[in-house]
């Protein structure tokens, strides 16, 4: 008897087998397929997110024992004598967010090797508007704190929160162009970098300067061993375990190894697919018949051929965004999102110049810093604005970048060692991310709504 699957299709024509859930049965057409579809985009990750953040400030509120109690309970590593201690938060904070970050460098590098980014002029503007969110917010800051409690927490405002961006970026910008995307998280990259290094040189007690050169010489080990051609997977997850290791113990935030592996990932595949093609064409033309194995390694070498057709960027970033979008950040803004609010700490942050410079900081600081500086390069011939942006839409991105959160919560925890003066940055970097991201949700709805009125009208 044979089996249906093995049956020789009608009139001798060869066909491919399709799994259950891409065929055309009603339940994968109507249910599975759409859902899966909405899955793929930017808009389910973001709906989850924050979800995951609203989650958070409920359960921080409601049951702040056990926020606490869970979130700051210690894991340790450890081998031999080797050691390696931290809490739930920043196990989270310091070891997955790194892949998010991986994966967001990986989509930079794609874009700087064959989108957007490879005209130095349109690159050139994320770098210079990042600057003017960096530096106007956190002198309107000085310019309410300087000499008070909260003068040190200058850096504050500086932070644009990539993962809460990017979600508010997805649900209210979907539509516009993808080079928008492609802008805010190279702006945003550049504004970590920046509040990264703010961080390390001060607010850290110091760089572990050998372990940021061991975390360099990985690196460039790396980049030696793909010119080597070197293809196997596992080598590269050593050394970039192994970088993390080295940048974690270094001082700087963890996190920037994840940019770096990213940038230095390959964009290129290692075969051409068109050989790939022709090679695949032989094969099949050698073992026409289905049911003989003596060829199977031909098979075999072809599939490695064809996973090398694909780039090691494009393999990497289609096997963790899905990871990244809907376990990683989640699980992150679970995390950090649950600022505590009662207490007093509203109406106490709302009297608090640290609370007014953070909220005027990130909100009208972003604002106008990246809006300005954007035009400015733009006028001096030194960037050109993306494919298809406006500056209606720059401005919106502007406001979105507002959204501190939680690098900003992370500075604040370093700038303030006085309980109250801490309470009342949190609360004022909870409101001003909720501004920043309403303020940024409107203008991006606004713009779309213009692109579909000027769409339908007529030439």
């Amino acid at each position: 008897m044979t089996d249906r699957h093995d049956a020789a299709p009608e009139e001798g024509t060869e066909r491919l087998r399709v799994p259950w859930s891409r065929s055309d049965r009603r339940l994968p057409r109507l249910v599975v397929r759409p859902f899966q579809a909405y899955l793929d985009t930017e808009e389910a990750g973001g709906v989850l997110l924050l979800i995951a953040a609203g989650a958070a400030l409920l359960w921080a509120n409601l049951w702040p024992g056990s926020y606490d109690g869970i979130w700051h309970t210690e894991l340790v590593l450890s081998l031999g004598p080797w050691e390696l201690a931290e809490d739930v938060q920043h196990w989270i904070n310091d070891g997955l967010m790194a892949l998010f970050f991986f994966v967001v460098g990986l989509e930079i590098k794609r874009e700087l090797v064959v989108g957007e980014l490879r005209d130095p002029k349109t690159a050139a503007l994320p770098t210079v508007a990042a600057l003017g969110g960096m530096v106007v917010p956190a002198l309107l800051y000085a310019a309410l704190n300087a000499g008070g409690a909260g003068s040190s927490g200058w850096g504050i405002p500086m932070a644009t929160d990539i993962a809460f961006a990017v979600g508010v970026l997805a649900l209210f910008g979907r539509g516009l162009p993808s080079s928008l995307r492609v802008f805010l998280l190279s702006l945003a990259i550049v504004d970590d970098i920046g509040a990264i290094l703010v961080i390390a040189i001060f607010y850290s007690e110091g760089i572990a300067w050998p372990a940021l050169a061991v975390a360099g010489g990985l690196i460039a080990l790396i980049v030696l061993a793909q010119r080597a051609n070197v293809r196997l997977t596992a080598v590269y997850v050593v050394l970039g375990i192994a970088t993390w290791l080295a940048v974690y113990l270094s001082g700087v935030h963890a996190t920037i190894a994840g940019v770096a592996l990213g940038l230095v990932t390959p964009a290129l595949p290692f075969q051409r697919p068109g050989a790939v093609s022709e090679r695949a064409r032989r094969v099949a033309e050698k073992t026409a018949d289905e049911h003989e194995d003596a060829d199977a390694h031909h098979w075999l070498g072809l599939a490695s051929l064809s996973r090398d057709a694909v780039s090691p960027l494009a393999r990497m970033e289609h096997a963790l965004h899905p990871w990244t979008s809907f376990v990683i950040i989640p699980l992150f803004a679970l995390a950090n999102a649950g600022v505590q609010l009662g207490g007093g700490a509203i109406g106490d942050a709302l009297t608090s110049r640290v609370t007014l410079g953070i909220l005027l900081g990130l909100v009208a600081g972003k604002i106008l810093g990246i809006t300005l500086f954007s035009w400015v390069a733009v006028r001096a011939g030194i960037a050109r604005l993306p494919t298809e942006v406006g500056w209606s839409q720059v401005t919106a991105v502007a406001a979105v970048a507002g959204i501190g959160f939680t690098v900003s919560l992370f500075i604040a925890s370093l700038a303030f060692s006085d309980a109250s003066v801490l309470a009342s940055a949190k609360v004022g970097i909870l409101g001003a991310s909720i501004l920043a991201g309403g303020i940024g949700a409107l203008l991006l709805a606004s713009s779309r709504r213009r692109k579909a009125e000027a769409a339908e009208r007529p030439d």
